[in-house]
C-alpha cells in the first residue's frame, strides 16, 4: 500500500512541472516572462545581454558548476512560482538546465532554443552592453 501511495505522490508531483522548448522571438521580449542568461559573464562582455536578461551563471569556462549557488541565486532574483525562460549561446546548456529544472523542482520553465546566436544573429535582436 505504501508503495502505491508513493508511486502517485510521484506522478502528482511530475504532473506539476512545466517545460517548453521554443525559438525565441522578438515579441517574447516585450513579454514579462523573466529571462535568465546562463551564459559566462565572459559571453555578456561579448556580446552584450538581452533586454531585461538577468545574468546567472550555470556552468562555468571550463565547464564546472555550483547547482546550489546557481538555485540560491536564481530563487533571489526571480519568483521561480511563475514561469521564466533560460537562454545561453546557442540552446546547448539550456537543453541540460531546462529540464533539470522543471522535472527536480517543478519550475515552469522555457527554454529559449537557438539561444542568443539565434536571437542576435537571425533575429537581429539588439543586445546591451554587460558592465
Amino acid at each position: 500500500m505504501k508503495k502505491i501511495i508513493f508511486t502517485l505522490l510521484l506522478l502528482s508531483v511530475s504532473l506539476f512541472a512545466e517545460l517548453t522548448n521554443q525559438y525565441i522571438t522578438k515579441n517574447f521580449i516585450n513579454t514579462n516572462i523573466p529571462i535568465v542568461d546562463v551564459r559566462t559573464p565572459g559571453e555578456w562582455k561579448e556580446t552584450g545581454l538581452l533586454k531585461g536578461a538577468i545574468p546567472i551563471m550555470f556552468f562555468d569556462e571550463r565547464g564546472n558548476y555550483d547547482a546550489k549557488h546557481f538555485l540560491k541565486i536564481l530563487n533571489q532574483k526571480i519568483d521561480t512560482k511563475k514561469p521564466f525562460a533560460l537562454i545561453c549561446h546557442s540552446g546547448s546548456r539550456t537543453s541540460m538546465i531546462a529540464p533539470w529544472l522543471s522535472k527536480e523542482f517543478n519550475y515552469k520553465v522555457i527554454n529559449l532554443q537557438g539561444g542568443m546566436d539565434y536571437a542576435t544573429h537571425t533575429l537581429h535582436i539588439k543586445t546591451i552592453p554587460f558592465k
